[in-house]
């Protein structure tokens, strides 16, 4: 009877246990995940929900970045697009004339506070030309207006107005301080030519193509010195292309039309070559799959090595990779003649050869324009330098009275005839033109206290004095080289750079990259940057064009 009692009483006990343990575990899953903070931490949100939010994030700040640098980049533009009121000429102020609208002289008008000044500039080009960026012209890899600053562009937004004057200077009368003009366009109106005065004259026409009088440069050469050379060689350059494709052509007439030959081992003919390989392996081989093959480039240079104000490490990587390029370098070579479908080359053992080829590019040398020419010889003591004229270490030309500066490559000076020289030419011209005016202006003041005897007038014309002799010390102009660059194609480039108390010499890709970003900087306008850097875009993923016009 007890054992029955006790059997009933465990299967209560057992019976009874279900209605307690599920109460036990409700409260235990209401411990681990409650949030008091006796609690677990939560478990983490849903990884969707998460790359969501990231990609919303990553999406919006883009998006900030991109309107906020358009919204400036828009403000820039229109600014540089609608210059505002200027000053007009005062009679008052001196004339200020210059001749010429390249390196040097584009460098002293950007430079130059024209409130000092009625400034008037005179030249055959309405435009300021980027010359290293020619090259890429040449064959198509940039358009020829997108490396042309206007000139009215620069003078527009200057304080006071800028007389700008499309016209070549064909006389400079020193004595009498005027400077005779003609206008040399197309079209022409009733006056044609007139003379201007002036109080000081920047002289920066710059020089001409130099041909040592070789028979047949002028006749049958291309050169690459202004904008309609670069154009001039495209279009030949094209025009030997269709020939050589047209039936019937000989295999050896073929070769002769597309053998290149470029004289000049300066920057100039090593980028032209460049560009021309570039062309070749990147355009032609896709167009004009059956004559790629035959295209030949040669260059040509008379002294030892090109680029001879390269390092010698990095002319010997320019060599190499012409050569693997199959550029063809003939040094120690000269030019003798140019014919109409051939070159005359007196190689290094003084033997004569005649080069059939389609195309000669002159790019070896400068010498002065006859304007230049015509002033040096009204000082025939004082100019004696055939490379060009005389200046002394504040650029003022010798023999006369400081009123005429020369500037750029119409000098003879210690320094190579190079834009960089020009530009830190025409900056530092333009602070020797501030401090002159603030001497006149100083000198004007001297002689309306002169006349005065009060104490006050006394003590204001001794600090005139005092600050009119700090004036007068002229600083002589210093050139700083920052560096030599050339492109050697292939997306290659070299680079000789001034570091600490040496050299730093690198040539490559990385190289490359720092050569059109250096080139970008130095363009003088936003719309030049932005033209530049489209015509690369569209030439990385369009090509050049073939089209001959």
């Amino acid at each position: 009877m007890q054992a029955a009692r006790v059997r009933v009483l465990g299967r209560g006990l057992a019976s009874s246990r279900p209605a307690v343990f599920p109460r036990f575990q409700a409260s235990r899953r209401l411990l681990t995940t409650g949030t008091g903070s006796e609690g677990a931490s939560a478990p983490p949100p849903p990884l969707k929900s998460s790359l969501w939010k990231r990609f919303l994030q990553t999406t919006g700040a883009l998006t900030l970045v991109t309107v906020a640098s358009g919204t400036a980049f828009y403000y820039f533009a229109q600014r540089d697009k609608t210059p505002g009121v200027q000053l007009p000429h005062d009679p008052s102020k001196k004339t200020l004339v210059i001749c010429g609208s390249g390196w040097g002289a584009t460098s002293l008008l950007n430079s130059l506070d024209t409130a000092d000044y009625n400034v008037i500039v005179v030249s055959p080009k309405n435009y300021f030309l980027f010359t290293p960026l020619l090259p890429s012209v040449a064959v198509g890899t940039l358009a020829p207006r997108s490396i042309l600053q206007p000139t009215r562009y620069l003078t527009r937004h200057k304080s006071r107005q800028v007389t700008v004057i499309e016209a070549s200077a064909t006389d400079v009368d020193p004595v009498n301080k005027t400077v005779t003009f003609a206008d040399t366009s197309e079209i022409q109106g009733a006056v044609s030519n007139t003379t201007i005065p002036y109080d000081y004259l920047v002289f920066a026409v710059g020089a001409e193509v130099q041909t040592f009088n070789i028979p047949g440069v002028r006749e049958h050469a291309c050169f690459m010195k202004e904008l309609e050379d670069a154009e001039k060689m495209q279009r030949v350059f094209m025009d030997c292309l269709e020939s050589a494709a047209f039936p019937g052509q000989s295999t050896e007439e073929i070769k002769r039309l597309l053998h290149m030959v470029v004289v000049g081992g300066g920057p100039t003919g090593v980028e032209l070559s460049g560009e021309l390989h570039d062309f070749l392996e990147e355009d032609l081989r896709s167009w004009y799959p059956e004559l790629a093959g035959n295209v030949h480039i040669t260059l040509v240079e008379a002294l030892p090595s090109v680029l001879p104000m390269f390092s010698k490490q990095l002319i010997d990587y320019t060599v190499s990779t012409f050569k693997e390029q199959k550029i063809d370098i003939l040094t120690k070579t000269m030019v003798k003649e140019i014919k109409e479908k051939s070159v005359v080359l007196q190689m290094p053992d003084k033997t004569i050869a005649e080069v059939p080829c389609g195309m000669v590019v002159w790019a070896a040398g400068n010498t002065l324009r006859k304007v230049t020419s015509d002033l040096m010889t009204k000082f025939p003591e004082a100019q004696s330098n055939r490379r060009g004229i005389t200046v002394d270490e504040c650029l003022r030309m010798a023999g006369t009275n400081g009123s005429i500066f020369a500037i750029g490559d119409c000098t003879a000076t210690s320094y190579a005839p190079t834009a960089q020289v020009a530009s830190q030419e025409g900056a530092y011209l333009a602070r020797i033109l501030q401090q002159l005016a603030k001497r006149d202006e100083l000198e004007a003041r001297k002689n309306e206290l002169q006349g005065a005897a009060t104490p006050e007038a006394k003590a204001a014309l001794e600090q005139v004095e005092k600050k009119l002799a700090k004036v007068e010390r002229l600083r002589p102009f210093k050139y700083s080289h920052q560096g030599s660059l050339a492109y050697i194609g292939s997306d290659k480039a070299i680079a000789d750079l001034p570091f600490f108390n040496g050299n730093l010499a690198t040539g490559g890709v990385a190289t490359f990259l720092f050569w059109r970003s250096a080139y970008l900087s130095t363009l003088f306008s936003i719309r030049n940057r932005t033209l530049v850097a489209t015509d690369w875009l569209k030439v990385k993923l369009f090509g050049r064009d073939v089209s001959r016009e």
